[in-house]
């Protein structure tokens, strides 16, 4: 299956808890349905899904986690990404998807 690229448009947000430090992004709706019925075969644990971001000129390799209540695929964002692109909560940020292989 050839990798498809997915472009992303979301909002930054910080998870609602005490210690509130982890920040994610959505991915869009249509885009994870079409996520989940694609890469069902390379989900790992929690129904995550390994992928490679590029967001501004930072590119790492994580996993993308399905939430439940949104129906969206989640994408954490680490303190490092956030501060090499000057991001937070409430940010607008559009980055791109690749799905690795298993």
């Amino acid at each position: 299956m050839a990798k498809k690229k997915y472009l992303v448009r979301s909002q930054v947000w910080l998870y609602p808890g005490e210690s509130a430090a982890w920040h994610f992004a959505n991915v869009d709706k249509k885009q994870s349905v079409e996520l989940k019925e694609k890469y069902t075969k390379q989900k790992r644990g929690f129904g995550s899904i390994p992928v490679a971001v590029v967001l501004g000129k930072t590119s790492w390799k994580t996993s993308i986690f399905p939430d439940k209540r949104s129906g969206t695929y989640l994408l954490p964002l680490k303190a490092h990404v956030r501060r090499a692109e000057g991001i937070g909560a409430g940010d607008s940020i559009t980055f791109t998807l690749t799905v690795l292989a298993p």
